[in-house]
């Protein structure tokens, strides 16, 4: 009786991991389109698709519905983070990017409010447009740099996250896109509010999808400095 009834549950269980994955595969390709921008040609985007399908096979196997977990909270993550692998691995930067970075980097770092790029190309020598099209490849390619170089504060959402800690985050976060231009902030809450796709936020608002990636990554490296502001490290 113990064997069979371990049995059905894990036909059942298998069952409705098998539904979890069949019934998101759309979300696998939300969270491309939301990534893919002003990457090279050579980017074979099927095999980003495919390292998405695998991050969300590996999200319906760890899920547990008990925890009170949104699954494609849960999931988002994962899938992002191998899509973001895949991409790692068969599109490294090139060498002049990441040359610019560290220039790019010891500016922001050093200065200590919101710099826009407009002043990092006067500090740096850089072209406005240099300066835009790295923080873009930064940000999509190398999110551990964008995030851990800058200031301690993740726009994602995090499941394990504590209620208290996320709720001061949110906090902090809202207050800090007060402060935003009217462009920004509406790029902002298009993006991670209304979850819209770069695509979809261009249309909404009449701009190109390359546009509206650089204007949100102006707008995270604003947010991040606001936020490190009214919290610095003790």
């Amino acid at each position: 009786m113990d064997a069979g009834l371990r049995t059905y549950r894990n036909i059942a269980e298998k069952e409705a991991r098998e539904e979890l994955i069949v019934s998101h595969l759309f979300f696998v390709k939300h969270v491309l389109g939301k990534l893919l921008i002003e990457l090279p040609a050579k980017v074979d985007v099927e095999n980003l698709e495919a390292a998405g399908i695998l991050g969300l096979v590996e999200s319906a196997h760890r899920f547990d519905p008990d925890r009170g977990a949104n699954f494609k909270t849960f999931a988002y993550r994962r899938i992002r983070g191998a899509i973001l692998d895949e991409l790692r691995r068969n599109c490294p930067l090139p060498q002049q990017v990441l040359q610019n970075w560290s220039l790019i980097r010891k500016e922001i770092q050093s200065h200590e409010g919101p710099i826009s790029p407009q002043q990092i190309a006067q500090r740096t020598e850089l072209s406005v447009d240099d300066v835009e099209k790295c923080l873009v490849a930064i940000r999509m390619t190398t999110p551990e740099a964008w995030s851990e170089d800058l200031a301690p504060i993740d726009l994602a959402q995090d499941e394990r996250a504590d209620s208290a800690i996320e709720e001061e985050q949110t906090q902090q976060l809202t207050k800090a896109i007060e402060k935003l231009p009217e462009q920004m902030r509406a790029v902002v809450t298009l993006y991670y509010i209304d979850d819209l796709t770069l695509k979809q936020i261009g249309e909404v608002i009449g701009l190109s999808e390359s546009r509206v990636s650089r204007i949100l990554t102006q707008a995270e490296l604003q947010l991040k400095k606001l936020v490190q502001q009214s919290h610095p490290a003790t």
